[in-house]
């Protein structure tokens, strides 16, 4: 979950602040000034959808009524400034604003829009309240010391809520009424954010052993006051847990033991220290948390390999300098090391002391994260994207059925599921001759706008052995180097596919792509000319059917049931719902269902002008497309993690205060404890004031 966008040192519309210059540092290694790792010349998704997406408008212009003029070009039609800001519960400060549209929507969204803003808070519907769940830096082991910003230890920090929350999942404590199990990722860290004085070119140890304690992920109990509806952190609970870069892992599957995963410190290639730039994730049924390492690659220092090319290893030294203080990320030194990482992890949060797994058999990419369904006989299914320009979204299907039961055996069981099973990328196809698709956005002869696709093997592992689907490579080679198995099979190029859900309620999947300007620059991929946005800047999500809406389908029905930016762009599509009645978005990234089967969209680096949010659409129905903004970010920060229950929101505010040109001395954000104090990612709740159901 990253900008791919151009850097940039001073403030403009599109990046308030300047803020993704610093996201592209310290997040994915400067991604953006990087060449396309993908230079296959597999078939490119956008050509495919924009076809679609030019037919769709010309089959609505009659039906859907112009859009109302919005201030700036950038807000909700009949919007209304910010309220004064008030505070929570908790002396929190934050603001209410709504716009002038009704409270009425689909089930689970009658709340009134929020406007969108730049103000350094976290904005909420009118009738809701929030609290601070947990910030960067809180003491959740026992004996970690309270957080001081300029007395910091590696050895507190391993003990402390690390830093840039990410995904989150809660799980429920058994035995312990109105408590429930937090568990959230930690991607990457913003060292110039963390430390005074910080020298880039000069990082000390301390430095970067704290940096190493505050990746990974954090298990924490939370408990929920039922007089106002917060969350509060229990710290030194028995299943409060750390897990940093220097935890011990196991790999699991196909491709454990492999030749490839073999270092100096671990000639087994069985056992890897540490996870890192875990991005978002999912809940299995089986009471465990997986975690996607996405942009691993910009930790890894001085390769000159082809391989490590497709995953943008860089051929210098890094921006954290970490190969200094250990030469297991020196590829010049030891080359296996960085193979060890882009995998999916799985966490068992119910055993403090058990080892994290990552799981060979859904490939090496930079997955976004990885959610999971079931197959109507219990096997389970797990969706993830590859978090690039130009792409892959993949899906592994299991070949062994969970068990139910609470004992070591059951458990064991459930743990070895991702182990075996088949491993395949999507492939998507118009459903129009090529030659109607022309570019100049003339409808196709049969006036539709879907398509249809097939989900092509690239391994498949049993008990008794693997076997690989692809020419020219072995089992080994396809989990390892997944991009290019892809590649060899002509998988589709994806703009940035990033979380992938499958809705409850419907079983339909729903995937966000979240932007790729480098849509028809020279040497990429054409943009067709049908469609409405030549550099696909603001993103788009799918929606996919499989066949019979069977989880294990080998082949599915797709459509665009969103394309984003701002309503009054004609290229925007609301899955048909009139779009002066829609809040703007830009960059959809994480994505959710509360329990009415809407979908919930979080956002990373909108292009609008405003900062980001987080926004429910309603996915049937009459109100099929109406999309309403739930929150904004504070200052330089994005939407990550968002969890919607019945009575509670949660979110992620990742990275506040990341603008180009801050540093703790210099902050651009004082969220979310005021003046004075230093900027701190933390996980926030939202709740009604009267207690009722979220949006009901």
């Amino acid at each position: 979950m990253r900008k791919l966008l151009p850097i940039v040192d001073t403030p403009d519309a599109a990046h308030p602040g300047g803020r993704s210059a610093l996201t592209c540092r310290f997040r994915c290694g400067n991604a953006c000034f990087h060449e396309v790792p993908n230079t296959s010349a597999n078939a490119y998704v956008g050509d495919v959808i924009a076809g679609a997406l030019s037919r769709r408008n010309a089959m609505r212009a009659a039906a859907v009524v112009s859009v109302a003029a919005a201030a700036g070009g950038a807000g909700v039609a009949g919007a209304r400034p910010a309220a004064a800001a008030s505070q929570d519960a908790s002396g929190q400060a934050f603001k209410e604003t709504s716009t002038s549209a009704s409270a009425s929507g689909a089930r689970g969204l009658r709340f009134r829009a929020v406007a969108p803003d730049n103000a350094d808070t976290v904005t909420i519907p009118d009738g809701y309240a929030q609290n601070v769940v947990v910030r960067w830096g809180e003491p959740i082991l026992r004996g970690a010391p309270a957080f001081d910003p300029d007395r910091q230890t590696a050895a507190a920090q391993a003990g402390q809520f690390g830093y840039n929350n990410d995904f989150l999942a809660l799980l429920p404590v058994p035995g312990e009424r109105g408590r429930q199990l937090l568990v959230a990722n930690h991607e990457y860290t913003d060292e110039v954010l963390m430390f005074r004085g910080y020298d880039a070119a000069n990082p000390t140890r301390e430095q970067v052993e704290v940096a190493w304690a505050a990746h990974g992920l954090s298990a924490v109990v939370v408990e929920e006051d039922r007089r106002s509806g917060k969350l509060t952190a229990v710290p030194r609970h028995h299943l409060n847990r750390r897990v940093t870069v220097t935890t011990e892992f196991r790999l699991t599957g196909p491709a454990a033991g492999s030749d490839l995963l073999k270092t100096s410190a671990d000639p087994t290639g069985r056992k890897v220290l540490g996870t890192l730039n875990n991005c978002s994730g999912g809940t299995t049924p089986w009471g465990t948390t997986l975690h996607g390492e996405e942009n691993f690659n910009q930790y890894f220092a001085n390769s000159g390999r082809a391989t490590d090319k497709r995953y943008g290893v860089g051929t210098g030294v890094t921006e954290r300098k970490w190969e200094r203080f250990d030469s297991r990320f020196d590829v010049a030194k030891e080359p296996n090391e960085v193979h060890r990482f882009g995998y999916v992890v799985e966490f068992d949060p119910y055993d403090p002391s058990s080892t994290p797994r990552k799981h060979t058999a859904l490939g090496r990419v930079k997955h976004e994260g990885a959610t999971v369904r079931l197959t109507d006989d219990g096997r389970p299914v797990v969706y993830t994207g590859d978090d690039e320009r130009f792409d892959y979204f993949y899906k592994f299907v299991g070949s062994k059925r969970m068990r139910h039961g609470k004992g070591r055996s059951v458990r064991e069981h459930n743990l070895s599921l991702l182990d075996e099973g088949t491993l395949y990328v999507a492939r998507l196809t118009g459903d129009s001759p090529a030659i109607e698709i022309d570019g100049t956005g003339k409808l196709p002869g049969d006036g539709e706008f879907d398509g249809s696709g097939e989900w092509i093997p690239l391994v498949t592992a049993t008990a008794e052995g693997a076997v690989s689907h692809v020419p020219g490579m072995s089992v080994e080679e396809v989990l390892v180097f997944t991009r290019l198995a892809g590649d060899k099979v002509g998988a589709t190029k994806m703009d940035r596919p990033e979380d992938i859900e499958p809705n409850p309620h419907s079983g339909k999947v729903y995937v966000a792509l979240t932007n790729n300007t480098n849509r028809g620059l020279a040497g990429n991929a054409p943009a067709d000319e049908a469609n409405p946005r030549n550099a696909n800047k603001h993103g788009h999500v799918l929606e996919l059917t499989e066949r019979w809406n069977r989880a294990d389908s080998t082949r599915f029905a797709w459509s665009l049931f969103l394309v984003a930016g701002d309503p009054e762009d004609p290229a925007t599509y609301f899955a048909g719902f009139p779009k002066d009645d829609v809040s703007p978005i830009s960059c959809p990234d994480n994505v959710a269902f509360d329990p009415h089967g809407n979908l919930w969209i979080s956002t990373d680096g909108a292009q609008l002008g405003h900062h980001d949010g987080l926004f429910g659409v309603a996915t049937r129905g009459d109100r099929r497309g109406e999309l309403k903004q739930f929150l904004t970010m504070p200052v330089g920060a994005e939407t990550c993690g968002p969890l919607v229950q019945d009575r509670r929101v949660l979110v992620a505010v990742q990275h506040p205060g990341e603008i180009a040109g801050a540093t703790v001395e210099s902050p651009a954000s004082t969220w979310p404890d005021g003046p004075g104090k230093i900027v701190r990612p933390a996980v926030v709740a939202v709740w009604r004031k009267d207690g009722r159901d979220i949006g009901v």
